[in-house]
């Protein structure tokens, strides 16, 4: 749109076809881009059937790069905040180049207070991962080139780590923790790997197709977390009154059903593909929280609690 901008400031009288060759795009993309840049730009941009072209019908000086409304640069201020849990990462600096020219192009007539903003808005995590910066950038940039790895990988209560080749489909952050999804040669299937567990990383020289079946979305759809193809289980959990009112606040899972009971308490439901995570949830509710069923994590539930107790001397 500003090489549009640029030949109807020259005055040739630019039309469809000439400005498709030169730009090396098709017409209707010039028709389309045209438009948008009449009656969304509100640039004057007429038609001369006689010279058979595009011409402005008063003076026009730079191009809009951008228009905002006070809205959308609320928002951007509140992304750049957001962009704390980034920090250090290979996703930082390109993240805060792309804010800063957006900064740069936006239009003089809006004003908002920022003082405000800075003093009212903020984002804190108390728990971070620890990440290897070369590690978590070297995932990073393969995932995204399609580079395949071998990961020297420390499963959790392991004592030594071992080799893993795998292509990495999928990097994603999913409740604040990193999470690399790939397909694992040795096990010829997709498996989820933790960046901190990672001992070291490079490039095998091989490159892989993504796979068009992958999809996280469908893999963790009914997950509670990361953890899922284990099964189907119909989840029911039952919370004391003290505790029900911060389960009504947040949508924890998109199968969930939630049902008020007499005494003030709730149960809630949901369909789950595996049960681990939902273990480890419903015992750090410390006893206000109950499983009901399946009947497997209601045997999960007892024997944590169990442990719980012998190793607090109960």
């Amino acid at each position: 749109m500003q090489r549009i901008h640029q030949a109807l400031h020259a005055g040739g009288h630019p039309n469809a076809n000439t400005l498709a060759a030169e730009l090396e795009v098709t017409t209707k993309t010039i028709y389309r881009d045209v438009e948008f840049m009449r009656d969304r730009l509100g640039l004057p941009i007429n038609f001369d059937k006689l010279r058979n072209g595009y011409f402005y019908s008063e003076e026009v000086g730079a191009f809009p790069t951008f228009q905002i409304t006070e809205g959308e640069l609320f928002a951007l201020i509140v992304a750049e905040k957001a962009l704390h849990q980034y920090r250090g990462t290979s996703f930082e600096k390109p993240l805060l180049s792309a804010i800063r020219k957006m900064e740069q192009g936006l239009p003089d007539t809006i004003s908002l207070n920022l003082a405000d903003v800075e003093q009212t808005i903020s984002f804190r995590t108390t728990v971070e991962p620890v990440l290897d910066l070369a590690v978590f950038d070297t995932l990073a940039k393969a995932t995204a080139a399609r580079h395949q790895l071998e990961l020297t990988y420390r499963k959790p209560g392991q004592a030594a780590p071992e080799r893993r080749v795998v292509d990495p489909y999928h990097f994603a952050n999913i409740n604040g923790e990193w999470f690399l999804f790939a397909h694992d040669h040795g096990r010829k299937d997709v498996r989820t790997f933790v960046p901190a567990r990672i001992v070291a990383v490079r490039e095998t020289g091989r490159s892989f197709p993504r796979p068009q079946k992958f999809s996280l979305e469908k893999r963790l759809r009914d997950s509670f977390g990361v953890h899922s193809a284990e099964g189907e289980f119909d989840v029911c959990i039952r919370f004391d009154a003290s505790v029900a009112d911060y389960i009504r606040e947040k949508r924890w899972h998109a199968s969930q059903q939630v049902t008020n009971q007499p005494d003030g308490g709730l149960e809630l439901r949901m369909r789950l593909s595996s049960l681990v995570e939902v273990e480890r949830w419903v015992l750090a509710w410390a006893g206000r929280a109950v499983a009901v069923s399946p009947p497997k994590l209601v045997a999960a539930v007892r024997a944590g609690a169990a442990k719980l107790m012998g190793r607090h001397g109960g």
